[in-house]
């Protein structure tokens, strides 16, 4: 009984001595090899986008402005237009003066929402008015970032031309970044975005009578 527990033993060692010796081969075989070179890094493009937000739901002004806040803290310098949006006083406004002025550059130029407009050349010419803004400021190189805030409803009352604003975006210069809002996307302008983003809206206060209110809604 000993001497076969006592063989039991010897073999165990044996084969567990072996498997380590084995195993220590294998590993120093591994370390013998030359070192494996890291793949090459993939290089990444950078371009200028042309981002585009639109649709019936809130949030499109908000995720520009929001891009104009990150782009500050680069210490970007960023022109943001506005279309609709009349004289009244906004909290962007407010920040575009106050503790934005040296980043953010912001030319109201519409004269109030025209939902149903019933002058259509006066909103003709506020729009042009805003449009040549546009143009100006996507030319200076003094800005990193451009904002057209609600062209797009500039476009779908036929202010604008889309073909003309399409013309400009490939036209501009190469590391320029614009933005684009408003409820309505010609498919024109989807094509030459490199970001479409549909607001949907699925709630809204407003169908609770809740108005808009400062600090949330402008």
């Amino acid at each position: 009984m000993h001497s076969l527990c006592r063989e039991r033993r010897a073999n165990s060692c044996w084969v567990s001595n072996g498997f380590l010796s084995k195993e220590k081969t294998m590993m120093k075989k591994k370390t013998d090899r030359a070192p494996r070179e890291a793949p090459p890094r993939k290089k990444f493009k950078k371009k200028g986008l042309i981002l585009l937000y639109y649709g019936n739901g809130k949030g499109k002004t908000t995720a520009a402005l929001g891009a104009a806040l990150r782009a500050a803290g680069w210490g970007w310098k960023t022109a943001v237009v506005q279309f609709i949006k009349g004289a009244w006083k906004t909290g962007e406004s407010a920040a575009a003066a106050g503790l934005l002025k040296q980043h953010i550059t912001l030319a109201v130029m519409g004269d109030g929402f025209t939902w149903d407009t019933r002058h259509y050349e006066e909103d003709c010419r506020s729009a042009e008015k805003a449009w040549k803004k546009c143009r100006e400021v996507l030319r200076d190189p003094a800005y990193q970032l451009v904002i057209w805030d609600e062209i797009l409803y500039a476009l779908k009352y036929r202010f604008l031309d889309v073909k003309d604003v399409v013309r400009e975006l490939q036209k501009k210069p190469a590391g320029k970044h614009v933005i684009l809002t408003g409820n309505y996307a010609p498919e024109a302008l989807k094509a030459v975005a490199d970001l479409v983003t549909e607001m949907r809206c699925r709630k809204h206060p407003f169908d609770s009578g809740i108005l808009a209110q400062p600090g949330i809604d402008f």
